[in-house]
């Protein structure tokens, strides 16, 4: 191994030697120093230690937004109607039972203690005074009829006050509509109840699948309300064998009860 400033044979180098070798390389396409260990260009932190060491500042915990609590239909329970009469004029007035909206409403229309109360999911489209006087009034009045009942002998009412398409019943029954039909039901206090549409009988708490049997204890002094739940009127209109199958289970229901009696 040569010394710097020597040549091979461990002489000096002549003049001019040292620039003739870089002017050489550089002829070559050599211009840099090249070395087979890495440099570390990059400065590198010193490790903390335990005296040195800073904590991280620990992230702020974000909360989840609270949800507001939603309005209850029907309002504060202890402001609900307490009589029959005064239920019709709170029926058509209450804004919770509609996010606010009062028009278009259809009142319930009958007596206290009637022989049957008829339960609709709501009025038709063509109800405008009076609950059931469209075409689907017509076809129940014709089977009450058949039944041997006048219709003033009847109660008509609905769980929803006016005409809805496509009613969110899982969102109704969450916000307490169930509670407000039943508390009508209290009122009315009928002898029996005849119930169209499985969506309204499960607001009562009727099991779908029993078509038939009594509705649960609705606190009017113990009395259980025998209840027949049928397929929606719409339903009902579409299929002529429905109709047949309705009037069988009426029959087998009421009996004698209602036909042919005052």
């Amino acid at each position: 191994m040569h010394s710097p400033g020597q040549n091979m044979d461990g002489g000096a180098l002549a003049p001019g030697a040292i620039a003739a070798a870089l002017d050489w390389w550089r002829g070559a396409g050599v211009d840099c120093d090249f070395t087979d260990d890495a440099t570390a260009w990059l400065a590198q932190e010193p490790p903390q230690t335990a005296n040195n060491s800073v904590p991280a500042a620990a992230a702020p915990r974000v909360l989840p937004p609270v949800a507001a609590p939603r309005a209850q239909i029907g309002g504060p329970r202890e402001m609900w109607p307490q009589s029959l009469d005064a239920f019709g004029a709170w029926w058509l007035a209450e804004p919770s039972l509609d996010d606010g909206q009062t028009a278009a409403r259809v009142p319930p229309r009958g007596a206290q203690g009637s022989r049957l109360m008829v339960l609709l999911e709501h009025p038709e489209a063509d109800d405008t005074a009076s609950l059931m006087s469209g075409k689907q009034g017509a076809m129940l009045r014709s089977l009450l009829a058949a039944l041997g009942l006048d219709e003033h002998q009847a109660y008509f009412a609905s769980a929803l006050p006016r005409h809805m398409p496509l009613p969110d019943w899982s969102a109704l029954a969450a916000d307490g509509l169930g509670a407000v039909t039943s508390h009508h039901v209290r009122l009315v206090q009928p002898q029996r109840l005849l119930i169209f549409g499985s969506n309204v009988s499960s607001l009562l708490g009727h099991d779908p699948a029993n078509r038939d049997g009594f509705l649960p204890d609705l606190g009017q002094d113990a009395r259980r309300i025998p209840a027949l739940v049928a397929p929606g009127l719409s339903a009902l209109a579409a299929r002529p064998r429905g109709k047949a199958r309705l009037w069988q289970a009426l029959l087998d229901w009421t009996g004698a009860d209602l036909m042919g009696t005052n």
